[in-house]
């Protein structure tokens, strides 16, 4: 499991390194609110989203919810839609770790959404849908009815 969770975050800052162009992008830094609410517990905590080029970006979360509380990281592929000033659809996924009393769960989320930079204010606001693939020692499970929503300020 170790060997799992090093070589996901490896991968992440790799691709983060190797996509230094900088260009013109809806904002660098984006701090606030993430919920995470489908089937099971609706998750609420503190989110930043950090891009590092155009298309590159890091999102942190930690939510809080049914008892239990999420540490997860993401990181995006972006991209702007034409014609639509301020969107941007992103993909991308990475590792959430569930800590509840007595345990821990693992668990990997791809995700794919939309973020949308609010013209003439520091305001962003995202929605995506980010199923759960759980990996432990009694198996694993896919659980596709999960969203995530977040309101930022940009910076």
């Amino acid at each position: 499991m170790k060997k799992l969770i090093f070589t996901i975050f490896g991968c992440a800052a790799l691709f983060a390194l190797t996509t230094t162009d900088v260009k013109a992008q809806n904002y660098k830094t984006g701090v606030g609110l993430g919920i995470d609410f489908g089937d099971g517990a609706t998750l609420v905590g503190p989110s930043l989203r950090h891009h590092f080029s155009r298309h590159a970006a890091l999102q942190g979360e930690v939510l809080f919810g049914g008892n239990s509380t999420f540490i997860q990281a993401f990181l995006q592929y972006n991209t702007p839609i034409k014609g639509a000033e301020g969107l941007d659809f992103y993909a991308g996924g990475g590792p959430s770790l569930q800590l509840y009393d007595g345990g821990s769960s693992f668990y990997l989320v791809p995700m794919a959404g939309l973020d949308y930079k609010i013209k003439g204010a520091p305001l962003a606001i995202a929605l995506d849908w980010r199923p759960r693939i759980y990996l432990g020692d009694n198996g694993s499970d896919f659980s596709a009815g999960r969203f995530g929503l977040g309101f930022r300020y940009t910076f």
